[in-house]
């Protein structure tokens, strides 16, 4: 690579490092109050200079009074608001008294409570910007997008979870173009991450679709099922501490603690024997009799546990509370059978639930706040979030539990915060048919605390340096080379951009690879990952330094086979909202062309629809009956075909002919290969289709259907093809995550199916051409190049991926080159 190049190409890679933007303003200290702990000032600078941030401060650190301070910045700066907008804070029902009585008079600002649209206009027209309202007035329509702000700012916004799935979205849409966005909020779940990705996306940070691809790994056969890539954890959290104050205490920024000493919380596990001869009359889902109870079973079993064991609940409720009866109590509970119990053996217990009046539900929040009532009994989604407690409240019981561990949690902190005088109790009643309920709500509370001082750790190591953590991030950049070399293959940890301008010209035989799909999927934490790109259009750049090396590398006149498949977007990525296609294989065609590449037509690879469903929800069965038009199409695979022009076009041949001799290759088997309509090489039926009536088709499937043999899981039956273009029978399960799974090891996002690469290296290579993959993978193309006589030769960034392709290739490598019985006869 010569030296301008290298520049460029480092330019380019330090472009792709990611943090938020500042799109504040510097805060000058006299908007500062004189009273604030230095925290809460160095957190209203921070933040202000965002401009849009997420301030996740533990309990009793002061969220109310900054956000007061951040709104009187905002609105009185000519620079940020020189239309006067109001700024609107939004909080959960019974948490507006803290700015309207507490903090808001304190500071010297008056804050006006607003129920719709109308109030809005009022309030401007008598002169009251500041404002507040409950988070059901905007879920339920009554403040609309209509309205102008200078500033949001979305209090306790962990409450967002417990209103609905829609909720989220509607935030956006209503919000998306105020100048100035904020969260704040107690406790952010460390082990439900997409909601750091909502705040993210609500703030304008970045698109949650694209954080999502960025930093998860996705489940290929389930939607929506994504966990954090162990590889991308460092970077993942860094970016977030570049949008995001993490507080635990003052301490974190250097600051004392004083005063903020968090009291003893103590636990009690009150587990309650069950009958266990009522599981014989309870089956599972294949009519199987249970020989234990157990509430983890599913939902029905969940439901009949905490019906069947309600009373024995109740009571030992009522023995812990008659142990301390002067005290002020807190009932936790999740159903309203629960709630009917409280009431009708507790009838001094005030209730507080879904169906009452708003102002109802929040006057008694406020009356409990205040000390006006002993006893108050709810869920945690409906006063678990923002409220203060504990002034008059140390003792909490949860009458039942279930997985909704950061609903949990947050009810515990309206009692356990900074200036509560008293140890906390907190008892929690189960039954031991729940036994595995109470081990996932324990695992993931000891998962909490680990991942709240990883992120309070990123604060202490960075402070709120956005500089600090760029150049943290930076560090990712460079890849420390790795090569093993053997008779038949030569595997390489680089970035291959780097690797490919290294290698000589006119080297390889045949590139065969699958690259990556634009930003749909990231491999490493790398900046060199090809997918650690934000959209297409800065994907097919980074592919600009390497198309053209990559047909200076090939033999004249010889091929790329390039494994793609157009890309799905989703209603969040799209300017309509709606979900559409990208033609993902359309674009690698013209970037190739363009760097001189001949585009010789593509192979077609049927795919499973109805497991592509079950990976998206795009082409779902009840969305089909509602609105046919919304369905499309399932997407096949392509192998698409770019040839090398040979040095004389006389006669079109390559330098280097793949030539195949009449002895072994028959005009048979020419015919099966020109055709292109290719069986399987695994151990499939072979299916008569020579006639295709679509009404006996559907029939016989619909015959399948009634008698209960449809599988909803997969396609049983597709329709075959007699196109020479397409190649319906790959089998997409033979490939080598079946060998990871084996290992145990992490499998690849999507892998290669071996039913492509064998027959693309038989027929467009000789025996003893290196065979190229610049994206190896798991090293698939150079272990079936090795196994059908070629030299594999493949270069892969993710380490991981690497080492397992290095195992594979020694193994193919010895396997090839060991002597058989038959070689000795």
């Amino acid at each position: 690579m010569d030296f301008q190049t290298k520049v460029d190409y480092q330019k380019f890679l330090q472009s792709k490092i990611v943090i938020a933007k500042e799109s504040g303003f510097a805060l000058d200290d006299s908007w500062l109050n004189i009273g604030n702990k230095p925290h809460q000032s160095d957190a209203i600078r921070w933040a202000a200079g965002l401009g849009r941030a997420l301030i996740a401060m533990s309990v009793g650190l002061g969220k109310t009074r900054i956000q007061c301070q951040l709104a009187r910045a905002i609105y009185m700066s000519p620079e940020s608001n020189p239309n006067l907008y109001p700024f609107l804070v939004i909080c959960p029902l019974g948490v507006k008294h803290q700015f309207t009585e507490e903090d808001g008079p304190a500071l010297g600002m008056t804050w006006q409570y607003v129920r719709n649209d109308e109030e809005i206009t009022q309030a401007m027209f008598e002169g009251k910007n500041y404002l507040i309202t409950n988070y059901e007035r905007v879920r339920d329509g009554n403040i609309s997008k209509h309205n102008h702000f200078c500033g949001v700012s979305l209090d306790e916004g962990s409450v967002l979870r417990s209103l609905g799935s829609k909720t989220s979205q509607v935030f956006r849409s209503i919000f998306k173009d105020v100048p100035y966005r904020f969260v704040c909020t107690a406790t952010p779940s460390p082990n439900d991450l997409k909601e750091l990705i909502y705040y993210a996306d609500f703030l304008g940070i970045m698109d949650q679709g694209q954080a999502l691809t960025r930093f998860f790994k996705r489940d290929s056969a389930e939607a929506g099922h994504l966990t954090l890539m162990e590889s991308q954890a460092e970077a993942f959290w860094m970016w977030v501490s570049s949008w995001a104050l993490f507080l635990s205490k003052p301490s974190d920024l250097g600051y004392s603690d004083e005063g903020y000493d968090l009291p003893e919380m103590r636990v009690y596990w009150h587990r309650l024997p069950v009958d266990q001869t009522r599981a014989w009359s309870q089956m599972d889902s294949k009519g199987q009799h249970r020989l234990i109870l157990d509430a983890a079973g599913g939902v029905r079993e969940a439901s009949a546990e905490k019906r069947a064991t309600l009373s024995a609940r109740v009571e030992k409720m009522q023995e812990i509370m008659a142990e301390n009866p002067d005290r002020t109590w807190l009932l936790w509970h999740n159903l309203e059978i629960e709630r009917e119990a409280i009431e009708k053996t507790v009838p001094e217990a005030i209730t507080v639930y879904g169906s009452q009046e708003l102002e109802v539900r929040e006057q008694r929040i406020l009356d409990f706040t205040h000390g006006k009532i002993k006893i108050l009994a709810t869920k945690p989604e409906i006063a678990g979030s923002g409220c203060n407690f504990q002034r008059h409240c140390y003792s909490n019981i949860f009458l039942g539990v279930d997985y909704k561990f950061q609903d949990f949690i947050q009810a515990i902190h309206r009692t356990h915060r900074f200036l509560q005088d008293h140890p906390v109790d907190v008892h929690i009643i189960y039954s031991e048919s729940e036994d595995d309920v109470i081990k996932t709500l324990q695992r993931k509370w000891a998962q909490h605390d680990q991942l709240s001082k990883r992120m309070q750790s990123i604060i202490q190591q960075y402070g709120l340096s956005h500089l600090a953590i760029k150049n943290g991030l930076t560090r990712t950049i460079g890849v420390q080379r790795m090569e093993v070399t053997g008779k038949l293959f030569k595997a390489v940890n680089n970035d291959c951009v780097v690797e490919v301008k290294n290698l000589p010209d006119n080297y390889a035989g045949l590139i065969h690879t699958s690259i990556p799909f634009g930003n749909h999927y990231e491999y490493t934490v790398s900046y060199e990952d090809f997918g650690h790109n934000q959209t297409d259009d800065q994907f097919w750049k980074q592919m600009e330094y390497l198309i053209p090396d990559l047909l200076r590398v090939t033999k004249p006149g010889r091929l790329a086979a390039i494994h793609v498949k157009d890309r799905i977007l989703y209603g969040h990525q799209t300017r309509s909202g709606i979900l559409e296609v990208a033609p993902f294989s359309d674009q690698c065609v013209m970037a190739f062309r363009a760097s001189g590449w001949l585009y010789e037509g593509r192979r077609t690879i049927v795919t499973d629809v109805v497991r592509e469903n079950a990976a998206t929800y795009r082409l779902g069965y009840t969305e089909m009956t509602k609105d046919a038009s919304k369905m499309g199409s399932g997407l096949p695979e392509y192998l698409l075909l770019f040839r090398k022009a040979p040095s004389d076009n006389a006669d079109a041949y390559a330098d280097e002919p793949v030539t195949k001799s009449k002895d072994d290759y028959s005009r048979a088997r020419w015919q099966v290969d020109a055709h292109s309509f290719w069986r399987s090489d695994g151990n499939t039926p072979l299916f008569p289709g020579e006639l295709y009536d679509y009404q006996t088709h559907v029939n016989k499937l619909e015959k399948m259907e009634k008698d209960n043999n449809l599988p909803a899981s997969w396609f049983y039956d597709p329709p075959r093809s007699s196109s020479e273009l397409v190649w319906d029978d790959v089998i997409s399960m033979r490939t080598l995550n079946s060998e990871q799974s084996r290992g145990r090891e992490e499998k690849h996002i999507c892998p290669l199916p071996f039913d492509i690469v064998e027959r693309t290296i038989n027929l467009y290579s000789n025996p003893g051409d290196i065979v190229l993959d610049p994206f190896a993978g798991l090293f698939t193309v150079p272990v079936i190049a090795i196994k059908l006589g070629r030299f594999g030769h493949g270069i892969e960034l993710n380490q991981d991926y690497y080492n397992a392709g290095v195992h594979y290739c020694k193994k193919q490598e010895e396997q090839t080159l060991s002597p058989t019985l038959f070689d000795y006869l």
